[in-house]
């Protein structure tokens, strides 16, 4: 089995055919997906997404793009929030200087609020980096230090001196399509380098589609081409890197109940 560890079944791409798209990632052996909060004041689409799906969760929080929308979100709504049964993390959140849709600092104390409620609740952050390297790599040292947290790097793109402080305080790094890209030779090498028992897949679908979908609408199905990929550039087979990516999500989303026959 494979699980979708990152996508967004609720944004419109999916709209007019999300069951079908759902069938699509089982028919492919994907047997999970979570499907990513980015604002928590829609929040409840999100929640009504994972409610109708039985191999469907979902995370609740606010994506650094729109920090500035909802600097009202405190960790008590975000813990009151996770007391449903289908969350199993929250975010998406943390910094993105490449875009920069919300001010920096607003996104700094998003990420903050977030890290707090991760603490609280024993559910892991997942994490958007994008151009903040040093930025993200400093709070979560910094918060480290005030108390353990689980987080997942996702959609990994960053350098390998992120990644080496994620694994080193305890975190995941997910890739993505982006590491069957062409030109990717760099993160497969980073890739290399994580050590096994944190390395994750995704999609982020709709976006970021593997080769040889690059440049169509992406979706969970394809995950199988970026854990082929990942499998190549670790030196194990295609059901090997399926197998350990799939305990390494059971591992770090261990609110999501384990499907009969899948292991302690």
């Amino acid at each position: 089995m494979l699980i979708d560890s990152h996508c967004h079944l609720d944004f419109p791409d999916f709209e007019a055919e999300r069951d079908d798209v759902v069938a699509r990632a089982g028919a492919a052996g994907v047997g999970l997906m979570v499907t990513i909060s980015t604002r928590v004041a829609k929040f409840d689409g999100v929640k009504a997404i994972a409610e109708r799906y039985d191999n469907v969760f979902c995370t609740v929080g606010t994506h650094p793009h729109n920090a500035g929308e909802e600097t009202d979100v405190t960790a008590d709504l975000i813990v009151a929030l996770c007391e449903h049964p289908k969350v199993v993390g929250i975010g998406e959140a943390g910094l993105d200087y490449f875009y920069d849709k919300a001010p920096r600092d607003l996104q700094a104390k998003g990420f903050r609020t977030h890290i707090e409620a991760a603490r609280r609740t024993g559910l892991p952050l997942v994490i958007h980096a994008r151009e903040a390297d040093d930025d993200i790599a400093a709070i979560l040292r910094d918060e480290a230090g005030k108390g353990a947290f689980p987080f997942i790097l996702h959609c990994f793109s960053s350098g390998p001196a992120l990644a080496r402080t994620g694994v080193a305080l305890g975190g995941y790094i997910s890739f993505s399509g982006i590491l069957t890209f062409k030109k990717s030779e760099a993160l497969r090498e980073i890739a290399r380098s994580v050590p096994r028992d944190r390395l994750l897949v995704e999609t982020d679908a709709p976006y970021l589609a593997p080769v040889p979908f690059r440049g169509k609408r992406n979706e969970p199905a394809y995950v199988a081409h970026t854990a082929a990929v990942l499998a190549e550039t670790a030196g194990v087979s295609a059901e090997e890197m399926a197998a350990l990516t799939t305990e390494n999500f059971f591992r770090l989303f261990a609110k999501v109940p384990r499907p009969a026959g899948k292991g302690a």
